[in-house]
């Protein structure tokens, strides 16, 4: 039960590591747009990277922000029915969503994307707009580890909501895994 426990906190831990660290990259993608049309508008240069960069940018937010959204219930419900029900309910039906519908399509995004991915680290991708960014096949990547972690964050909540139901008591992500202060 130990090492339910602790894999549920370091699955939490990574997944808000991440999720900060990408958080950051909202920032870098605002300051890289505006570059790109201030140059473009005020100096009428253009730089095809750079235009590609914050794209890019905005994608990696996105897909790699997806556990830290999970792990912090930011994704759509139906919170209708789901704020009426008992805990043991809800524990049911986190269940049933995460088996029945988070992880077939997540084995889905995977299995469709792999080939993608390997075919553009076999041939060092670049990009198809000349003077482009270099590693298509980095962006590729962000699919896989966008997989990766919701999966495992997927895991976690299992677990979580296994312990719940089975009389163990486990910390719901109410307190910041880093810091230990309430959320």
């Amino acid at each position: 039960m130990r090492f339910l426990t602790e894999f549920v906190h370091a699955v939490d831990t990574l997944n808000e590591w991440v999720g900060r660290g990408v958080a950051w990259l909202t920032l870098a993608c605002v300051i890289t747009c505006f570059a790109v049309v201030v140059l473009r508008y005020a100096f009428s240069v253009g730089y095809p990277w750079m235009q590609e960069l914050y794209v890019w940018q905005h994608a990696i937010v996105f897909l790699l922000g997806a556990g830290y959204t999970f792990l912090h219930r930011g994704h759509v419900s139906v919170d209708i029915f789901y704020g009426q029900m008992s805990s043991r309910k809800k524990a049911w039906l986190d269940i049933f969503g995460t088996l029945v519908f988070l992880f077939p399509w997540l084995f889905l995004v995977a299995y469709v994307s792999a080939p993608f991915i390997v075919a553009s680290w076999s041939i060092r991708e670049p990009s198809s707009t000349a003077d482009g960014m270099p590693a298509v096949y980095v962006l590729k990547s962000a699919i896989a580890a966008f997989c990766a972690l919701v999966f495992m964050q997927g895991l976690a909540l299992l677990v979580r909501r296994g312990l719940f139901l089975a009389g163990h008591e486990i910390v719901d992500h109410e307190e910041d895994p880093i810091t230990n202060e309430r959320i």
